[in-house]
């Protein structure tokens, strides 16, 4: 990294802002070649973050604020301060009082107001619900059990039919309706938390599923010299069933 910031052009110009998106569309590829079940693909990615993680620290300590070793250690410090359960007295027997401990900690360390002072604001809707019910949890609020969560998202469900009846004909107030929707989604992550299901990769298996359906019916029906565009639903729910019964 040294002789590219030196020599390379395209090296030099670069900033901790101008390569951020880059990191975000990395890390979205090792989560691709994750759900792929993809190791070698996993190991690229991983390389590929690491690059980006030592470039940051190069032009961090160009600035005379901190290189790599910095933030190494860093990292390794929080670690020690965040596991008193190993390197203090305190006592954790499972996995739910290290996440409290986890998150009391964080707490004081960021001085945050509010337990959700943490969950960063970009993040993914769906994402940032799960994060935002972990910590929630972390202080002690949350559903006892998974039938009353389960409770829960049937009672959303149910205002969400009642309200947007799918037999009226009148049309409906979208701005209430999406505040109805958002509530079930989340009632259904909520609900996943308990079940130890993770809801972003949930959908996203699901999207690759549909994508690898829908791309089985394109080239399917064109090797049978159909064109998509002009084939009844029928006709396509033909391909779809025969998609269905691949792994």
């Amino acid at each position: 990294m040294d002789e590219l910031r030196l020599n390379c052009p395209w090296d030099k110009k670069q900033t901790l802002e101008s390569i951020r998106h880059l990191t975000i569309e990395e890390t979205y590829e090792l989560s691709d070649a994750i759900l792929n079940e993809n190791i070698d693909e996993v190991k690229k990615e991983i390389g590929d973050l690491l690059l980006h993680m030592v470039f940051y620290s190069k032009i961090a300590d160009e600035k005379g604020a901190f290189d790599v070793a910095d933030a190494l250690h860093s990292i390794c410090d929080k670690l020690v301060h965040r596991h008193p359960h190993i390197y203090g007295d305190v006592e954790a027997n499972d996995e739910e009082a290290v996440k409290a401990n986890w998150e009391k900690i964080k707490l004081k360390e960021k001085g945050n107001k509010s337990v959700l002072g943490g969950v960063p604001k970009s993040l993914p809707a769906m994402v940032k619900a799960t994060r935002i019910q972990d910590k929630a949890r972390g202080v002690g609020f949350d559903w006892e059990k998974k039938e009353q969560v389960w409770e829960k998202v049937e009672e959303e469900m149910k205002e969400f039919k009642n309200e947007f009846n799918i037999d009226s004909k009148e049309p409906i107030n979208k701005e209430k309706a999406t505040g109805e929707f958002g509530d079930m989604l989340f009632s259904l992550v909520n609900y996943s938390r308990f079940i130890d299901i993770d809801p972003e990769e949930a959908l996203e298996r699901t999207n690759l599923k549909f994508i690898k359906r829908f791309q089985y019916l394109e080239e399917q029906s064109k090797k049978d010299g159909k064109d998509i565009s002009e084939m009844s639903l029928a006709e396509m729910d033909v391909y779809w069933e025969e998609a269905k019964k691949l792994k």
